[in-house]
């Protein structure tokens, strides 16, 4: 099944989304995000996906604007292809090829929960950058709480999918990162969640022997494909994935587990990295990305300016 927020007559709800496009609200419920967090997994969602079906039709998807499918516990942003590593590295700070380190496992860091947009919403420059960059995913959403997994329970914790759009300051996040902590508010003005929540069931068709999803990826600029990729190229599984983030600690539901921007141009940093120059340009106000995965949808943002950054005085040195 695939469940939409959206907003109709100043009034939010959740639905189905049927093959013509027809919606069917969730009787009874307003929030897909609280329907995730009630904690009770993938059979609450279709027992609620299965009345709604059976309930009385709303009105046609084009006609509503869409909302995020729901606002995030929390969102870890993992990086799983070797080709955007690679890109990326020689873009931001030079380095060449994937260091060895990171196939010991699938590394993630937190992104902002509080600055999650939808499916039309207008994305604002980071304030202080001039090389904004979009970068295509897929992410998991956990729909039952969980530690310490093994990748087979993990599963059952995944109650669907959406496409991910993490908006990516590339010079505010090259100084950021020669600090040696990790990103910071290169990553933190928009993250991009839509169109809709695919349950899992929906996705085992892809699902090859190796537990990957074999789903095409697709990133356009104003029109231009940018990128092409699979999500099967990922090094890990989003069990895996999933099982990592539970280690030592826990996940609820909500949580979301980005599977890291796919490569061939998932990015444009990848594309700056490759090609010794900034081939595409960065994004600019005005610039419409339309990022699709097969078998979930498409998601489609345009830039607007963004405020100026308030100024702060420099570090004060206290070397002893």
């Amino acid at each position: 099944m695939r469940f939409v927020t959206y907003t109709h007559q100043h009034t939010v709800r959740t639905a189905v989304v049927d093959a013509e496009g027809t919606l069917h609200p969730l009787p009874g419920t307003t929030s897909l995000t609280a329907l995730v967090r009630s904690g009770d997994g993938l059979p609450a969602l279709l027992a609620a996906g299965a009345a709604a079906l059976d309930a009385a039709p709303g009105p046609h998807v084009s006609q509503v604007r869409l909302l995020p499918p729901l606002q995030p516990s929390s969102v870890r942003d993992f990086v799983t292809f070797e080709e955007h590593v690679a890109g990326v590295r020689r873009s931001v700070d030079g380095a060449h090829g994937v260091p060895e380190e990171w196939y010991t496992a699938p590394t993630f860091y937190f992104s902002n929960p509080h600055a999650i947009l939808g499916p039309g919403d207008a994305v604002p420059m980071p304030p202080g950058s001039a090389a904004l960059d979009y970068e295509l995913e897929v992410a998991a959403v956990i729909g039952r709480e969980g530690g310490d997994l093994t990748p087979a329970q993990a599963r059952d914790h995944i109650v669907g999918y959406t496409v991910l759009n993490d908006w990516s300051a590339r010079d505010l996040q090259s100084a950021e990162m020669r600090v040696g902590l990790g990103p910071c508010k290169g990553k933190d003005t928009a993250t991009t969640l839509g169109p809709c929540l695919v349950t899992a069931d929906e996705l085992e068709p892809y699902r090859d022997t190796e537990g990957l999803l074999h789903l095409a990826l697709t990133a356009q600029v104003n029109g231009t494909t940018t990128g092409t990729d699979l999500l099967s190229h990922m090094s890990w599984t989003f069990e895996e994935m999933a099982a990592y983030a539970a280690r030592g600690t826990r996940l609820v539901p909500g949580d979301v587990l980005g599977s890291g921007t796919c490569g061939n141009g998932g990015c444009l940093a990848e594309l700056w990295g490759l090609r010794g120059t900034q081939d595409p340009p960065p994004l600019k106000p005005g610039d419409t990305v339309t990022l699709t995965a097969e078998g979930i949808g498409t998601l489609t943002n345009t830039v607007t300016a963004g405020p100026p950054p308030v100024e702060l005085p420099r570090g004060r040195r206290h070397f002893r």
